[in-house]
This record gives structure tokens, sequence and C-alpha cells, in this order.
């Protein structure tokens, strides 16, 4: 089993390398906005605070919050995906193209909204979530749409995520145009899937299911035991012919699955926890990153998680620099 090893200096080489890649970002497109205030009372109406609003802020989310990790690692990001022909997808395209993100395989549609995410804060702590977006799957001509942007953008990239979460882009079809179009390319493929979308990933370079999912994909109950994390990795790695699996597990770290290596374990760097909401993009983020520069398995895997401990210890959708992760890593070195 070969020792993580992720020295500054070897970190400061891979991140430089980073600004000359170009990673496309394929998946389900919101918009997160966060509503910050203050509670005093609680409401005589209903049994619930009030929160008196000081501050908004709005962030590109789901798979566009993995470009914007891209973006913050000097990386340059293509995205690909649907959105509304609505304010919120104005909203949406303006933060893109403000932070420098291509946008030119995202389609318009005036048949959905875009999904908006209103998260309301009060003392760092989530008060309550509004989601608006529509239940409705996207029509079969949208789908093909996003495609054919998507193929047109591939042949520029040397690395493509498959972020998926849940909103109806991904079927199998897609799926599988898209890994193969990569694959004669010689292009690695990340993929983040969703647990209410189980697909065959048969192909990719790199799947990143968490331990629900990883159970989920298998039929499985969810279990805490090491040894049952052990055999769904071992198992998914095969089914899913990738070369790399990499199971997440929150607090416990990451297990990477290689074939003819045992697994690696990769315990969390986590110091303090304030928000995982958007960890995983950062993830997926980072293991594209490595899979586009070529960095070996077990130095992205190890990146990704150094990654992942400094994002939850930060408030929101947040992102992570390329100074962060030096940082980090002269700490734990």
């Amino acid at each position: 089993m070969p020792e993580v090893n992720l020295s500054p200096a070897k970190l400061k080489s891979a991140l430089t390398r980073f600004r000359r890649v170009r990673v496309l970002v394929v998946g389900d497109l919101m918009l997160d906005e966060f509503i910050y205030g203050r509670v005093s009372r609680i409401s005589p109406e209903a049994p619930v605070p009030v929160v008196h609003v000081e501050r908004e802020q709005a962030y590109p989310g789901g798979a566009a919050n993995v470009a914007r990790n891209l973006a913050a690692l000097g990386i340059h990001a293509e995205l690909s995906g649907g959105i509304g022909q609505d304010a919120a997808g104005q909203r949406l395209l303006g933060l893109l193209r403000h932070g420098k993100i291509g946008t030119s395989g995202v389609c318009r549609s005036n048949k959905f909204p875009t999904i908006l995410k209103t998260r309301i804060l009060a003392r760092q702590q989530q008060v309550v979530r509004v989601d608006r977006e529509e239940p409705t799957h996207l029509t079969d001509k949208e789908r093909d749409a996003v495609l054919r942007k998507a193929l047109h953008v591939l042949p520029r990239c040397h690395a493509v995520v498959l972020e998926d979460y849940g909103k109806g882009l991904f079927d199998q079809t897609f799926v599988n145009t898209l890994l193969l179009a990569a694959q004669k390319k010689g292009i690695p493929t990340a993929v983040d899937p969703n647990i209410h979308n189980p697909l065959d990933w048969n192909g990719a370079t790199l799947v990143k299911p968490n331990r629900i999912e990883a159970f989920g994909a298998l039929g499985q109950p969810d279990s805490n035991r090491p040894q049952d994390w052990i055999a769904a990795g071992e198992e998914l790695l095969l089914r899913w012919s990738c070369r790399y699996l990499l199971l997440t597990l929150g607090e416990h770290g990451m297990i990477l699955f290689r074939h003819q290596h045992a697994p690696l374990r990769i315990p969390s760097r986590a110091r303090e926890v304030y928000d995982v909401s958007g960890a995983g993009d950062t993830v997926i983020s980072l293991l594209a990153a490595g899979l586009a520069t070529g960095l070996p398995g077990h130095i992205t895997a190890e990146l990704a998680n150094l990654g992942a401990g400094i994002v939850v210890g930060k408030l929101g959708t947040a992102t992570v620099t390329a100074a962060e992760l030096i940082d980090a890593a002269r700490h734990h070195g």
C-alpha cells in the first residue's frame, strides 16, 4: 500500500499545473441563495423564530458550484446543463460569467424554472431551506440539446465531471454517450452519482459515491461496519469497471479502491465542521483536477480529502484556494 504523502512542495507543483487545464462540468445547475439575519424573538403567529435580514448573497449551486470550485483553483471550467428563462437563470449566468466560467454549454428553457435553493441562517445556524423547483424532468429534446453542447465543448477539455444531483438531466443514454465520447478522446471522467438516480457508470475513470449512495447502488442497507464499506467499494469497482472508486465517509474520511491494490484508507482532515453543504463539490473538483493533470490516484484522493477538510470549516457553499491547500498541507505535513 503506497504511503500517501502530499508535501507542500509536491502540492505546489500540482497546483501550478492546474492553471494550464480546462475541465468540463456537466450536470444539474442551480442557484444557491443565502439570507443571513439575527433572531431575537419568536413569532406571535406560530412557534417559529423571526429572522431580521441583515444581508443576502447568491452563488452558483449544484453542478455550477463544482465549476466555481475549479475556478477558485485557477482552472478554466466549462459548464453544461439546463436552466430556465427566468430571473434566477439570468442571475446564475451573471455570476458564472463574473467568475470567468465558460457558459457556452448552458441551455435555457421556457418549460421549467431554474432550480433555486434559499437558505435562511441566523447565528451561523440554518433556520430553514426553501427549494423552488419543478418536479418535471427535462424533455428528450432539451436533454439532447445539453448533450450536443457538452459534446461540442468536450474535445477542448482535459477532464470531464458528471455531477448528478438527481434533477432529471442524466439518464443512461446521456451518460453512455458522454462517457464513450470522453473515452474515445482519452479524456478522464470523474462521476459524482446520486442515490435517487441509479445508473451504470461503466467506463468512467473515477466514481465518487458516499456511503449511502454506495449501498443504495448495490441494493443493500446502509452499514456502519468498516468491513462492509470495503466489500461495497470492491464490488462497485468491478461492477462499474472504473479505474478508481473513491468511497467518501464523512468524519471517517475516505477509502480509495483500485484494481490490484489493497483499499487505501484516508482519515478525515477536518478540524472543525461548520457546514457540509457543497463539500462533495469541492472533492469532485479536486479529483477532476488531479485526473486532468495526470496525478496518481492516491495523491489525487489525498488532495481531495485535504480540500474537504478545509471547506467544511466554512459557512455556506464555499470553495478552497491554492493558498489554503498549501497552508493546510504545511500544517498536516
